[in-house]
């Protein structure tokens, strides 16, 4: 046995366990010349992967360091943390503890003893994250490198000569990392993008960066268009109820690019029957087919102002699976009788073909259930329906009220390009909305309540409960606010928290209480296993009302098809349901991401010609450096920490709170602002303070 092998075996056996070389030369008595080579033979055994070393200079393995493998999230000050996949609180890794990381590699990474709970120390790179990033080149003599956008990969890309591929200094480019020398990653230029700071470049940076499938590959487009082209045929309709003659209408926004829902209503003896009915996508979309296969890899389809990027190719999603007005389409119909408190009586799922009678717009709808002598004229046949729709939402929102439901009152940005022109109206929310969004969770609802019994592998929605620490810091804030509030903060419940809204609606602390409720809840997400919806006060949810943007839609509705003629034949998508969860829940965070960035973008660009221009504005949000202040349209803009009156700020985050010894700014108080400039490399509009209590 050779000395390197005869060591190694000493750390197996635990003899040298975390050991640093000169103590290891100190257990087997070495002279200072063989110390020296002991130190070679140990940084050999590392650079092999056999032993790993900290910052100490301790040697030892994996499960000796209790080492775990994560993800690392950088920061752009150099430091970062280490998540990990089981759920287990993060590592924070300051900067002289990376080990040379960046931002989505995958580590080994243990917590270090005698400093901070959750700090820790990086022992060795797995893999590297970082295999394609957009940024701008720059090049300075004759060194060329790229400077990422995303900011959380603190180093910059050597871009070696010859190998910029045309990229002028100052565009913006996408370059493929080739390799690492030392800690610094040396890439090529594959894709100039445009000029920095040119708009349309900068948005498709961003669908760059978030690795956003924009064309769709030959193969998959030749075979949306063939099952286009095949439409159905009477076979097709063998087994499927025809509801061709019922009034079937869909209502959506004006802009609206697919239309995959509509509704029926009826009210008869006291009931109401409400059908739900949404596009048999998985009829067009086969399980294995190269448009499941691109629909799997998008997840969902992406909306930013001036274009979708959809899950399907436009044959489908605008044309054939698409609930256009007048024309015959394949539907699955998820059909409920409803009492007059809310309660679903009765309801099954069928396969279905529907004809919409009309193509309704939330505007219009909501001049219908309002009565509007001209829509009503032009609807005739819609003014029951609107009327009886309308009743149905009242009863269904206050059923789930009493039920605990937490109904949030957060605004959310409508940006509008037309033409060149940006706009964002100011944000409202109607009757028509309200309508569709009670159906739609109603039916959610029910399909995931009918396949639970049926015990079939299936994608739940789901919405954890908040941590304890989480819901304990919300107790914290409203006791500073001066709300009384008593729960079970280590079992919180959704009356909990609905009880609270419900007692501030109409307050000036209503809008307040609503941003911090809402940063302490958890992230709805995808899963195989049925764990609730805390936020709808719902023991059973799932997402089926949405299969052309959606992937877990279409899966379900496989799922659904087989089960209602044979539950037993659904097993086969036992480990399927697990993978499309996890896929499905990254893309839908992915796509909020990108959609919330580009968004940013076009706030930015709207914003610009603004400037010096003063308005009311809500505190938003805060954090060391200033405060975050929203106009009514949702457009918001950051105050720097400098521009405040001249104060001594400390930020105490659990109270929502930026204190100063003579002035203080809370969460959701009023201001009055003025915009003083536009940030296009944060993405950000900047404002100055001007008073507060307005």
């Amino acid at each position: 046995m050779n000395v390197k092998h005869a060591l190694l075996e000493k750390f197996k056996d635990g003899s040298f366990a975390l050991c640093t070389d000169y103590e290891i030369a100190k257990l087997l008595r070495l002279g200072k010349r063989e110390s020296a080579g002991l130190r070679d033979i140990l940084l050999s055994l590392c650079r092999e992967g056999e032993l790993l070393t900290d910052s100490r200079s301790r040697f030892g393995t994996a499960e000796q360091f209790g080492a775990r493998k994560g993800e690392f999230l950088g920061n752009e000050r150099g430091f970062g943390f280490v998540t990990f996949g089981d759920g287990s609180p993060d590592l924070f890794i300051p900067r002289r503890a990376t080990f040379g990381a960046l931002h989505g590699d995958t580590v080994l990474a243990f917590g270090v003893e005698g400093r901070s709970d959750d700090e820790g120390e990086i022992l060795a790179i797995l893999d590297r994250g970082c295999k394609e990033t957009v940024g701008t080149y720059r090049r300075e003599r004759q060194v060329g490198y790229l400077v990422p956008d995303d900011r959380r990969l603190s180093v910059e890309i050597y871009i070696p000569a010859g190998k910029q591929n045309g990229a002028k200094s100052g565009c913006k480019a996408v370059a493929k990392v080739r390799s690492f020398t030392g800690k610094t990653p040396v890439g090529e230029i594959i894709e100039v993008l445009g000029r920095e700071g040119d708009f349309f470049t900068e948005e498709l940076s961003l669908i760059r960066a978030h690795k956003l499938r924009e064309e769709f590959p030959a193969d998959v487009l030749s075979e949306g268009k063939k099952q286009a082209e095949r439409s159905f045929s009477q076979t097709d309709l063998k087994g499927r109820e025809d509801l061709r003659n019922q009034l079937i209408i869909t209502v959506d926004g004006e802009d609206t690019r697919d239309i995959d829902d509509a509704i029926s209503i009826e009210k008869r003896a006291g009931k109401f029957y409400l059908g739900v009915h949404i596009a048999d996508v998985s009829h067009y979309v086969a399980r294995g087919s190269r448009l499941d296969g691109e629909a799997f890899l998008r997840g969902t389809s992406v909306y930013f102002p001036d274009r979708v990027l959809p899950m399907l190719p436009p044959s489908l999603s605008n044309d054939i699976c698409s609930l256009n007005e007048g024309v015959d389409r394949l539907t699955l119909s998820c059909l409920m009788t409803v009492d007059a408190h809310g309660n679903v009586t009765k309801k099954r799922i069928c396969p279905s073909i529907i004809r919409s009678r009309h193509r309704m717009t939330y505007t219009d709808m909501t001049k219908l259930a309002e009565r509007d002598p001209e829509t009503a004229k032009k609807y005739p046949d819609l003014l029951e329906f609107a009327e009886v729709a309308s009743e149905l939402t009242g009863i269904l929102k206050r059923a789930r009220e009493g039920r605990g439901g937490i109904a949030l009152d957060v605004k959310e940005a409508k940006i509008l390009y037309e033409d060149g022109t940006i706009s964002i109206p100011d944000f409202e929310r109607t009757i028509s909305h309200e309508m569709i969004e009670q159906f739609m969770v109603l039916a959610n609802e029910s399909v995931a309540e009918l396949m639970t019994e049926k015990k079939v592998p299936f994608v739940y929605r789901v919405h954890e409960p908040p941590s304890a620490e989480k819901a304990q810091g919300l107790l914290a804030f409203l006791s500073e606010a001066g709300i009384r509030a008593n729960f079970n903060t280590q079992k919180v419940t959704p009356r909990d928290y609905a009880a609270i809204l419900s007692r501030l609606e109409g307050s000036p602390l209503s809008p307040l209480v609503n941003r911090v409720m809402l940063r302490s809840m958890m992230k709805a997400r995808y899963s195989p296993e049925n764990v609730g919806h805390f936020g709808l006060a719902s023991d059973c949810y799932c997402h089926f009302t949405s299969p052309i943007r959606r992937y877990p839609d279409l899966c379900i509705h496989r799922i659904i098809k087989e089960a209602i003629i044979d539950p037993a034949a659904a097993k086969k998508y036992e480990g399927f349901v697990a993978d499309a969860s996890i896929r499905s829940s990254e893309c839908e965070k992915n796509a909020a991401d990108a959609e919330r960035e580009v968004d940013a973008l076009y706030i930015v660009a709207y914003m610009q010609d603004k400037i010096g221009k003063r308005y009311e504005a809500t505190i938003s949000g805060m954090n060391s450096y200033g405060l975050f202040a929203e106009l009514s349209n949702t457009v918001e803009g950051f105050i720097p920490i400098d521009t405040l009156p001249d104060d001594r700020y400390e930020y105490l985050e659990d109270r929502h709170i930026l204190r100063g010894i003579r002035h203080s700014y809370m969460l959701g108080e009023k201001i009055e602002i003025e915009v003083t400039g536009t940030d296009w490399g944060m993405r950000r509009t900047n404002f100055a303070l001007l008073r507060k209590g307005v």
